[in-house]
């Protein structure tokens, strides 16, 4: 009987992957200088003081309309196209307005991504300018 020799089979992306390990240091990014890194930290730190504004107003949102429907049982009686209102509130209503939210956070952190560019003041910096 003869051996017949083995093929091992592998992926094109796996192939890549292994002969990426052997390049040495290519793959490693400069780094930073420390101007660069401080500009960063507030940028970081502004983005996310504002997401903690995005996520006060979701909760204002979320916990506002559960809140508005547990506290008035009365839009549960009121009907829009056969549905209940308090239906359309937590179901139809809720979503634009998230989405929206969602828009608003998005634009306001990279307004600040913007604003902080190099030599530029971090919008929320307690020194009120950029390094």
């Amino acid at each position: 009987m003869t051996a017949q020799r083995r093929t091992r089979v592998t992926s094109p992306q796996t192939r890549i992957a292994l002969a990426r390990r052997h390049r040495g240091g290519q793959h490693l990014l400069r780094v930073p200088a420390p101007a660069d890194t401080e500009r960063a930290r507030l940028v970081f730190l502004a983005q996310r003081r504002r997401a903690v504004g995005s996520m006060l107003l979701l909760a204002l949102v979320l916990f506002g309309l559960s809140g508005l429907v547990a506290f008035v049982p009365a839009l549960g009686e009121l009907r829009v196209a056969q549905f209940p209102l308090s239906w359309l509130l937590v179901g139809v209503v809720a979503y634009p307005v998230l989405v929206t939210l969602a828009m608003w956070h998005v634009r306001a952190a990279e307004r600040i991504e913007r604003t902080a560019g190099p030599g530029g003041a971090v919008p929320g910096d307690p020194g009120g300018a950029g390094p």
